[in-house]
This record gives C-alpha cells, sequence and structure tokens, in this order.
C-alpha cells in the first residue's frame, strides 16, 4: 500500500467528490480515479458510493478514512524528525486565507517565509473565514488566516490586528452628502440598498452582527465572492457597503467616500490552527514568523 493511494483517498473522501479532489492535488481525474480504484483492489473492498452529486464512503471507507489519516500523519511526523537532524524545516504546509486581510498580510508573510524556508511546500486555499474554520477542524488545513466572529470549537486562535468597520458609498450617492457630517447611526441605515460578501466572510458576519444588535434589518441586494468586484458595484452608485477600513483604503476604492458608525463594529483577524494535535515542524515555523497576540483556544 503506497501513501500516495492513502492521499488521494483522503482527499476525494474530504471533497466528496473526485473533480474537486483531483483539483485540490494538482491531478488528472482519471489518474486519482484509477489510483482510488486500485487501493479498492488492493484491500478488496469498495470504498465509496458513486451517486449523482458525488461519492459517500461506504462502512468500510470510513474506517480506511480514520487510519489513513493517522498513517499519513505518522509518515508526515518521521519525515519531519529526519529533517529537524539535519537542521532542516521541511514538509508540506497547508495554509488558508481570505482575500484582503488588511494589516495581517498572509500573502507577504508566505512569501517571506518560503525564502526562509526553501524546503517546505506551501499550498494556499482561499476562502471565507466560516469555510476556512471547518477546514481546519476537518484536518484539511494546517493553519489558517481568519477574521470576525465564527465557530472556533476545536481551534486555537492569535490575534494578529484589529480594525473598524466602516460605510462605503461612491460620492454621487444620496448617502453621501449626509455622511460627511461625522460617524453615521446604524440603526439610520434600515432604507440603504448594500453590496456585501457571502456570509461565510468575517467581513460579513461581523456586519450581520452589527445591524442585528442595532435592531436593522438589512436589504442587501447583492452578495460577492470577491472584494474588488465589491468596490466596483460601490463605485457604480446602486449600493453602498460596510467594509473594514482597509478596504476602504485601498486602490480601487480611490474616490469613494466613507464614514465611521455608531456604534463602531470591529473586524479582528486571527491565526488558526488545529487545537487537538501539536502543529508540525513547519506549521510551528509559520506561527513563529506571525507573532500577534497571546494564543486562545476557541
Amino acid at each position: 500500500m503506497e501513501l500516495r493511494h492513502l492521499e488521494h483517498f483522503v482527499a476525494v473522501a474530504e471533497e466528496g467528490n473526485v473533480t474537486r479532489a483531483a483539483a485540490r492535488l494538482h491531478l488528472a481525474q482519471s489518474g486519482l480515479s484509477a489510483s482510488v480504484r486500485a487501493l479498492e483492489r488492493e484491500l478488496g473492498a469498495e470504498l465509496f458510493l458513486r451517486t449523482a452529486r458525488g461519492v459517500e464512503l461506504t462502512d468500510a471507507g470510513r474506517v480506511l478514512l480514520r487510519e489513513a489519516r493517522r498513517t499519513l500523519e505518522s509518515a508526515a511526523a518521521a519525515r519531519e524528525a529526519v529533517a529537524a537532524v539535519r537542521g532542516v524545516v521541511g514538509g508540506t504546509l497547508r495554509v488558508g486565507t481570505e482575500q484582503c486581510m488588511g494589516a495581517a498580510d498572509p500573502f507577504g508573510t508566505l512569501m517571506a517565509f518560503g525564502a526562509r524556508h526553501p524546503s517546505v511546500e506551501v499550498r494556499v486555499e482561499q476562502a471565507g473565514s466560516a469555510l476556512l474554520l471547518e477546514r481546519l477542524r476537518q484536518g484539511r488545513l494546517d493553519v489558517a488566516f481568519v477574521a470576525g466572529p465564527g465557530d472556533a470549537a476545536g481551534l486555537r486562535l492569535r490575534s494578529l490586528a484589529r480594525e473598524p468597520m466602516v460605510l462605503l458609498c461612491a460620492p454621487g450617492h444620496p448617502a453621501a452628502r449626509s455622511w460627511g457630517r461625522g460617524p453615521v447611526a446604524l440603526a439610520e441605515l434600515a432604507g440603504e440598498v448594500f453590496v456585501d460578501l457571502h456570509p461565510h466572510w468575517g467581513s460579513r458576519r461581523v456586519a450581520d452582527e452589527a445591524f442585528t444588535a442595532a435592531g436593522v434589518r438589512r436589504n442587501v441586494a447583492m452578495q460577492l465572492d470577491d472584494v474588488h468586484k465589491l468596490l466596483e458595484v460601490v463605485s457604480g452608485g446602486a449600493a453602498v457597503a460596510f467594509v473594514p477600513r482597509s478596504v476602504a483604503d485601498k486602490e480601487q476604492a480611490r474616490g469613494l467616500r466613507w464614514a465611521a458608525t455608531v456604534p463602531e463594529a470591529a473586524w479582528a483577524v486571527s491565526v488558526a490552527w488545529p487545537q487537538r494535535s501539536r502543529p508540525s515542524g513547519a506549521a510551528r515555523a509559520l506561527l513563529a514568523s506571525v507573532g500577534g497576540g497571546g494564543d486562545r483556544p476557541g
């Protein structure tokens, strides 16, 4: 039984779909399917039930998934131990991050980390924070840069940055005139049309909590998965946005108007990793390079 077959099996099990697993592993779908079939033949058991939506684990597959993860973790630990003797930080590091994390700058951090530790293969996945937190718990990521409130059960977090949320509109929007006179009360915004990110993004979760606490039912007419597209929509003048202050400072936001709010809502960025197991040497090296505030359980 080869480790690569187990790695392929785990990827398909976690994705629930051969196409997505192949993209994650940077393999041809046909090659991944052949690898899984070879493992099934070796074990003499069917590991997946093929469905219209993808694949589901059989009883044998569920048992193997637990042992396969354990085997892959042990193999990674063995490689790490040998690398440590040689004084080298190596292995694979799976990192998740949102787009546009303000002062935290995960991509700059990862580029500097890669230059210091060329033996580490860094794989980066971009998604909303709610999805990243879940993937950490599932063991699909080693470390993630996340923002906003979320379910951090089973994880450890370290605070990296904090900034206020602000209102953003085009200069020709009717709100621009009233927003120029100081902080805007959230309670006054019930009639505005908003563009925002999807609910799995950290800033969206901060916004939803802030407006709920203020007793305001927001009209979110458009939900996106791209910060720059959001700024483009705001620039068109049809909608306003509630974004972290760093987003209002972006080049794409030049010319837009922004205002602080009452009460103030804060957007916090943290680095997170699983609490249940000791981070790998590569993960520990990355966490040491990040700095930030004190660690805390989720």
